[in-house]
């Protein structure tokens, strides 16, 4: 069984016991995330896609961390002025694991 869902402006592919990492949630490690934003179900006997989300189903996920992602560097040039620029960024990410899919 598998389902997808809406999370920080993205959709994830998920299924049970899998981990994944998203946009950051306000959540503490060990805690309850539930997600109602489900955008498809599939299981043995088929597809069900919701228009837009599928009615009464859910996705529970337990909070692993809160990490953030490597870092990516931002470098500017603008050749024969002799200037750069060059800054670093590192994406806040919320590391999960798939409890369940509850259709409804």
């Amino acid at each position: 069984m598998f389902a997808v869902i809406r999370t920080g402006g993205k959709q994830y592919r998920v299924a049970p016991n899998a981990t994944l990492k998203v946009e950051k949630l306000e959540a503490e490690a060990g805690s309850t995330v539930t997600f109602s934003e489900v955008l498809a179900l599939g299981n043995d006997a088929g597809l069900s896609i919701g228009a837009p989300l599928v009615e009464g189903a859910t996705v529970t996920a337990t909070v692993i961390a809160q990490d953030r992602l490597a870092k990516v560097i931002i470098f500017k040039k603008r050749r024969r002025q002799n200037s750069r620029r060059k800054n670093g960024h590192r994406q806040p990410v919320t590391v999960l694991r798939i409890d369940a899919i509850n259709a409804a």
